[in-house]
């Protein structure tokens, strides 16, 4: 299995990131990717992906934080697509739910890492919240490839990312009672399907009320081959080597 999406540098993780990652390698994991939420995230991920070659990285900076953001963390997450185990950029995107900033503001900053992603060819990890519409005309208007991380949108924000041969990827929130979003689970081309913890946040049935981490991907998996009417060893094989593909990894793929 491969958890896609994570944040390792959450202060949650910090006395025990150690025996967390232990219990993800005891749970399966061929890999994970940590996901910075801004310039100085990023330095802190790409320190933590030097330590083990299973470990890769991001640059980028979230959309809740885009209105902080200045030419110098640019000019760092630039700088940071050259490592080696800086696989993506991102965590960008647009959330008009918190509105943590002003919605221009996070259109701007969307589009310049669209941009350097593009520039350095590399893929772009997108969180999208209540901002279908905008969303999917950014995909239609740039020119980088990425995945919808914890996908939670509609038809048409699916629809468009998959016209433009992007991935989409799926968390704990489909082992929710309340999920209702089984049919566009099962309408992913099973070599676009990613599985993630967005970990330390939104943990999966049965962990529901306790901090997330990557070993919990193992039930979110267990949930979609069961939506998907697959075997959790088929589809926990198949995700792991489209982690890889997206990511450019090493490995079966």
């Amino acid at each position: 299995m491969f958890d896609s999406h994570c944040h390792l540098t959450d202060e949650k993780f910090a006395a025990d990131l150690d025996a967390v990652l232990e219990r993800a390698w005891q749970a399966g994991l061929a890999g994970l990717v940590t996901i910075a939420s801004d310039a100085a995230d990023a330095d802190a991920a790409l320190g933590i992906a030097r330590r083990d070659a299973r470990i890769r990285c991001t640059a980028g900076i979230h959309p809740h934080v885009a209105e902080r953001a200045t030419d110098d963390d640019f000019a760092r997450i630039r700088a940071l697509a050259d490592e080696p185990e800086v696989v993506a950029i991102g965590e960008t995107g647009l959330d008009f739910h918190y509105d943590n900033s002003p919605r221009d503001v996070q259109r701007r900053v969307f589009e310049r890492q669209l941009a350097i992603a593009a520039d350095c060819d590399l893929p772009v990890v997108v969180h999208s919240r209540s901002a279908d519409d905008d969303t999917a005309a950014m995909i239609r208007n740039g020119s980088a490839r990425g995945v919808l991380h914890c996908f939670a949108g509609g038809r048409a924000l699916l629809d468009a990312a998959l016209d433009a041969d992007w991935y989409v990827s799926f968390a704990g929130l489909i082992t929710f009672r309340r999920f209702d979003g089984a049919d566009l689970l099962r309408d992913v081309p099973a070599d676009r399907l990613l599985l993630e913890t967005d970990s330390p946040y939104l943990a999966p049935v049965p962990h529901r009320g306790r901090r997330n981490e990557p070993a919990f991907v193992v039930e979110t998996c267990r949930v979609a081959a069961t939506l998907r009417g697959e075997s959790f060893a088929e589809l926990a094989a198949r995700t792991t080597a489209n982690a890889r593909r997206f990511y450019g990894l090493p490995g079966p793929a």
